[in-house]
């Protein structure tokens, strides 16, 4: 480690003023994204801040306090949690959170016992990423009616006055990302809200008195098994679900790596990517018993550590602690529940196009070569089959269809396929 650049190592405790204002900007870093999952898969948001704070003290700990790494929601499960609901419940979408937080800790006894080569040869880049891809252009149609329609006797129709408050949003979330430097370049969902609510609140298209009627200190709605919800597991809960697993295992190891460079550890190594999996899935599973999304680790967070040279695990856990804080206030909570949905449209269509380009950006940083029919054939498959929703409808209990089928056929292409070489994972990010 270069102690010339760092201003506090992953073991550092900063001096308590400094340690809250570390913190708190963590904690906004990753505030936007985390309480937009929620909104868009009808979930609390205050059990979404508030399990991603559980979980990350959770990943944390597992994980030795040697990885600064903050765990909010999850993108890659809002198509899943949406289906899931609609077939089952949203306590379906819960179960099926939890399921997928035994794969990853199944994944992590594997890893833990013979190594993690094997999870790098069947998921290269051109499995993931193109199903990452198909993560942010499958819901691309629910954004854009998200940004430009409003109901009206419970259909919807296009309204100009709310799309404007969706581009306004987008315009301040672009103006951010390009032509701001430091910690707001990292913000654009956080601002470009803000500014979205504030344009929204002028035009009068905001419906805020149930600010005034929330309680300061309110206990966030949970979601709990075999009280809100029956414990019921299904075949088409599952293969809805799990098979996303491919692609935010995939994501994780990314983010391993590249915190990796920043804080210059091998996390891959020390403390293993079993540890880190397995902190990951310990606290998707929390979640899903709370009734919050699935967890992953935030770039956003990464890229603030990137900037500040601040790497101290103190300082992420200072930002978790916040986080459970704010999901017991209920005016903050009643605040979020205001924002119109034509502005989370706004910000949706920048961030689902973002999620959709950072996989062409993967093909691209890989030299996946198209040129070669292999590789040719798998993309082209796994793209059309998770946008066009594509299904395999056996009977009413066993469905498996659009993202989660095409991440299968992805996996089971590269295996059986001539020409498989041994690409791997390599290090950049692809949340």
């Amino acid at each position: 480690m270069n102690d010339n650049l760092t201003v506090l190592d992953v073991q550092d405790k900063p001096p308590v003023g400094k340690w809250l204002a570390l913190s708190l900007q963590h904690m906004f870093a990753m505030f936007g994204a985390t309480i937009l999952v929620p909104q868009l898969v009808g979930l609390s948001p205050a059990i979404a801040l508030l399990t991603s704070g559980i979980a990350t003290i959770i990943f944390i700990v597992v994980t030795r306090f040697k990885v600064p790494a903050y765990l909010g929601s999850s993108f890659a499960f809002i198509t899943p949690i949406q289906i899931a609901t609609s077939t089952g419940g949203i306590g379906s979408a819960m179960i099926g959170s939890m399921f997928v937080a035994l794969v990853y800790s199944i994944v992590s006894l594997v890893i833990w016992r013979t190594g993690s080569g094997w999870i790098m040869k069947i998921l290269p880049p051109v499995v993931v990423g193109p199903v990452i891809m198909v993560i942010g252009l499958a819901v691309a149609p629910v954004a854009v009616n998200m940004a430009s329609t409003v109901k009206v006797n419970g259909a919807d129709e296009y309204n100009l006055l709310h799309f404007s408050a969706a581009l306004v949003t987008l315009a301040a979330a672009i103006i951010c990302l390009m032509f701001f430097k430091g910690v707001v370049s990292l913000m654009p969902v956080l601002i470009g809200i803000t500014v979205g609510y504030i344009y929204s609140l002028a035009i009068g298209i905001v419906e805020y008195e149930k600010i005034f009627a929330a309680k300061f200190i309110e206990v966030p709605e949970f979601l709990l098994p075999g009280i809100d919800y029956e414990f019921v597991i299904t075949p088409t809960l599952l293969l809805i679900m799990v098979p996303i697993s491919i692609v935010t295992i995939s994501e994780h190891i990314g983010h391993q790596l590249v915190l990796g460079k920043v804080v210059e550890r091998d996390f891959i190594k020390d403390p293993g990517l079993n540890r880190s999996l397995l902190g990951d899935g310990l606290g998707t599973f929390i979640s899903g018993m709370l009734g919050g999304p699935p967890k992953t680790t935030y770039g956003e967070n990464i890229g603030v550590m990137a900037i500040t040279r601040v790497y101290s695990v103190y300082v992420i856990l200072g930002a978790a602690v916040f986080a459970i804080l704010f999901s017991f206030n209920g005016t903050l909570m009643a605040l979020i529940s205001t924002i119109p949905q034509a502005v989370l449209g706004g910000i949706s269509i920048l961030l689902f196009g973002i999620i959709a380009s950072s996989g062409l950006r993967m093909l691209v940083d890989h030299k996946v070569d198209f040129g070669e029919q292999r590789n040719l054939v798998i993309c082209s498959v796994i793209l059309v089959i998770g946008i066009g929703g594509a299904s395999i409808n056996i009977s009413e209990t066993f469905q498996v269809g659009g993202m989660a089928l095409a991440a299968i056929v992805g996996v089971v292409l590269n295996l059986i396929l001539p020409g498989r070489n041994n690409s791997t994972l390599a290090d950049e990010s692809i949340e």
